[in-house]
């Protein structure tokens, strides 16, 4: 009859070997290994829990690839609003988010796939990490675009009202122009296409400042790191089975004549 398991988790971490005939336990259940055992990571299991973990390891299927690749989407674009937010409200480009934003993309892939990592698991959360830290320079463009705008207008209208005719010749002129312009429908895809081009190279082209272009890079390669080293996932490694030695016969004690 196969013992209960314990309500303590189970410690792989750590290699624990028998000592000798009879002894050790099972790092799972915490129960007396005889006969035969396994190593699970290199600590000890006995047969019924090793076999039980070797069953209920989560696999690498397509359904979890989707679900984690579903989870980290999600996770980039959780990562994507907090590093525009961080820019647009502090007005601060500063590279070092994209680390949480990598920590938040690696969580969610295995949060998604349930454990289960790999090489395309490492691959997906790299690309959404880069992409998620890239793209959110778009937004942050856009807003300081539009304070410069706001203010350059503001500049603009001071300038009208303290001239003598109310508005200068060029700010009818383009008054007239706007009509024409407003007639000719903007292509919505096409503009969305671009800025995520502009986007995606926006690290590279932060290098026209070699210093600070540098160090951005650094800061999302490291970033990307720890995304890829999350996503390498839980693995389970099972050798064995293996024998107890046997007992060695006890020595024969001596009368005395």
């Amino acid at each position: 009859m196969t013992n209960p398991p314990s309500n303590n988790p189970p410690q792989f971490n750590t290699a624990e070997y028998p000592a000798g005939p009879g002894a050790g336990r099972c790092a799972s259940c915490q129960q007396p290994i005889t006969g035969s055992y396994y190593r699970v990571n290199k600590a000890v299991a006995c047969v019924p829990c090793a076999n039980r973990m070797n069953r209920e390891f989560p696999r690498d299927t397509p359904a979890a690839f989707t679900r984690g690749l579903v989870f980290g989407i999600g996770g980039a674009v959780l990562g994507l609003i907090l590093y525009a937010a961080f820019g647009i409200i502090t007005g601060w480009m500063i590279g070092y988010v994209s680390l949480a934003v990598g920590y938040i993309v690696g969580k969610a892939v295995m949060m998604g796939s349930g454990g289960v990592g790999g090489r395309r698991f490492q691959m997906a959360a790299i690309v959404l990490t880069y992409a998620a830290v890239s793209i959110a320079a778009i937004p942050i463009a856009i807003s300081q675009h539009a304070r410069a705008r706001r203010a350059a207008l503001s500049v603009q209208s001071q300038v009208v009202e303290a001239s003598p005719g109310g508005t200068p010749a060029g700010a009818a002129t383009r008054q007239a122009r706007q009509p024409a312009r407003a007639r000719r429908p903007p292509n919505l895809a096409a503009a969305i296409g671009v800025l995520a081009l502009i986007g995606l190279a926006s690290p590279f082209l932060a290098l026209r400042d070699p210093v600070h272009g540098i160090i951005g890079l650094v800061i999302l390669f490291v970033g990307i790191r720890i995304a890829w080293r999350i996503a390498v996932g839980i693995s389970l490694q099972i050798q064995g089975p293996f024998k107890m030695a046997a007992a060695a016969p006890a020595a024969p004690q001596a009368r005395a004549g």
